[in-house]
């Protein structure tokens, strides 16, 4: 039975996993970055971080043979000279100021083949910022003010052509002193018509006569009577 055993076997023997892992740790330190399988990224990251230690270790220590155990220890892991001089002599000064996490795996999808899941790992480069965890908390926060933020910002950019559009003048119009024509052009504002009054019999003026006046407005003449008639008979 495998209780508690978490490394990946990769479907082959001890001996083929080794020399695998071997060949795959040489080419992430002289490429920086490989692109394989992620269950073999996966098997990768333990195995490259602790040769990636023992460089630092060696750096760190004063005596030779110290140095020099601690070199050999990795040459038994990784079976390529020249990558374990590069690593040794160069790559370890980019994690002196990092104390763990050397790599970075980045899922890449399906293989078109036998849609096997393809991965790309990289070590980290000594000035990366690295990614921090958010809280859900945090998150949830930063959600609800997107959302309320958003349609403040769509209304500021509806309301922009609008102001710019008021505040265009004409300078024509801002100095009419400088074209006397431009007044004249200019319609005046139009004013409603207001309801007009009931029309007044006009009163005739001193120097007309009252014969002018109007048939229909001058008094209708009274009739005589019977005894001024018969008088002016007689």
């Amino acid at each position: 039975m495998r209780h508690n055993k978490h490394r990946a076997t990769l479907g082959v023997t001890r001996e083929h996993r080794a020399a695998m892992l071997s060949n795959l740790g040489a080419s992430l330190i002289k490429h920086g970055r490989i692109q394989t399988t992620l269950t073999k990224a996966k098997a990768l990251r333990p195995f490259i971080e602790k040769v990636i230690t023992k460089a630092k270790k060696a750096a760190a220590k004063t005596e030779t043979k110290d140095a020099i155990h601690l070199r050999r220890l990795a040459h038994r892991d990784i079976r390529d000279e020249e990558a374990v001089k590069l690593l040794f002599t160069e790559k370890h000064k980019d994690f002196a100021n990092r104390p763990g996490g050397y790599t970075r795996i980045y899922k890449l999808g399906a293989r078109i083949s036998d849609a096997a899941e393809m991965a790309l790992i990289e070590l980290v480069p000594a000035d990366d910022p690295g990614y921090k965890k958010k809280s859900r908390k945090n998150a949830a926060k930063a959600k609800k003010a997107a959302k309320t933020t958003t349609p403040k910002t769509a209304d500021l950019e509806a309301t922009e052509p609008e102001v710019t559009e008021s505040k265009t003048v004409d300078p024509k119009a801002a100095d009419p002193e400088a074209d006397p024509s431009s007044s004249a052009e200019t319609p005046a504002p139009e004013v409603p018509p207001a309801s007009a009054p009931p029309r007044a019999a006009a009163a005739p003026s001193s120097g007309e006569p009252a014969a002018k006046t109007s048939a229909a407005e001058a008094p209708a003449p009274e009739a005589p009577s019977a005894a001024e008639g018969e008088a002016k008979k007689d």
